[in-house]
């Protein structure tokens, strides 16, 4: 799809997206910002981490937006004693063509929903590494394509909670974004008891858009033009993080290039050919935060997340907007 022809199916496509939307703020009441991350981190060809306490709406997110298009959708529920294997896939013999045949793990789907990520352990985790970066897997020296599109949503219970192993800088670098859902307001809550508590919420969800749809959707994102001003106030963010007294890991280019293509995929899904300032502003947070280190130096009574984002936060603060 090239330029022209996004311009002159923009209209088709902003009601797709609103479609999209609204079949899964059906089931998400009052997560509308939350709901929009999620697409754009599927428009951006991102992976999405969400932690939050548990029964606040992770896994319903994940599998609303998976069941909102046709596609191979699997869910893995993350435990201390899971392999990489049951992830990726394992090579067994077969007495039948006298060789080994690999086969497929959980991972060869267009959205893996990663429950619980963080209750395995890291050799288990390093397993969605290859997987989140490249789109493929590598098992006994053959690599195996991923489907497209291909989208990782990993749920994650705060670090402070047992039995959970904390996931190490290089898996989180590979999340475009991370968001929190939040306990929900008391609007939002009673209409979820009135409306879901005698039902299964994910069964009204029906497909809005087809796979192809979507691979053609993030191709179009690529082309939403960006300017050099927007590029260098990126960078401006990105150097004050690495040479922050109070941050010990700084923004990577990888954490760069997120923010890039996640600011392209929120104004796509705004309905313009182009970036602005402010979609720059909004996705610092959510896709800065989970990349940034504190230092042991820094005191303060806020959890070590909330420390992170109040430091992002200044640093905005400190930041000259491009005009």
């Amino acid at each position: 799809m090239d330029e022209t022809q996004v311009n002159q199916q923009a209209p088709a496509l902003a009601e797709t997206l609103a479609r999209l939307q609204r079949s899964v703020q059906s089931v998400i009441r009052g997560k509308d910002e939350a709901i929009k991350l999620a697409i754009v981190t599927l428009l951006a060809r991102g992976h999405l981490l969400i932690e939050d306490v548990p029964g606040v709406g992770k896994t319903t997110l994940a599998h609303s937006l998976a069941r909102s298009f046709n596609c191979a959708f699997h869910r893995v529920q993350f435990t201390s004693d899971m392999l990489p294997s049951d992830v990726i896939g394992v090579s067994v013999y077969s007495q039948h063509t006298q060789a080994f045949e690999f086969r497929r793990g959980p991972v060869f789907a267009n959205i893996v929903l990663a429950d619980e990520i963080n209750r395995t352990t890291p050799k288990t985790q390093s397993a969605l590494l290859e997987a989140m970066n490249e789109y493929q897997v590598t098992v006994d020296n053959r690599t195996y394509k991923l489907p497209q599109p291909f989208m990782v949503i990993a749920t994650q219970n705060p670090i402070e909670h047992h039995g959970t192993y904390p996931l190490p800088e290089s898996q989180l670098d590979r999340f475009l974004l991370r968001l929190k859902m939040g306990y929900p307001s008391a609007a939002s809550e009673k209409e979820i008891l009135m409306k879901f508590a005698d039902a299964e919420p994910l069964a009204q969800i029906e497909p809005v858009m087809a796979a192809e749809e979507v691979v053609e959707m993030q191709q179009a994102v690529r082309r939403v033009t960006v300017d050099e001003q927007l590029i260098a106030y990126t960078l401006a963010i990105v150097e004050k993080t690495r040479q922050h007294e109070y941050l010990s890991l700084g923004v990577s280019p990888r954490g760069s290039m997120s923010l890039y293509r996640a600011a392209q995929g929120l104004a796509f899904l705004e309905g313009r050919p182009y970036c602005i300032p402010d979609d720059f502003k909004r996705l610092v947070l959510p896709v800065f935060a989970h990349r940034i280190v504190v230092s042991s130096r820094y005191v303060s009574t806020l959890k070590k997340v909330d420390q992170a984002e109040a430091m992002l936060s200044e640093i905005l603060d400190s930041t000259p907007i491009p005009l």
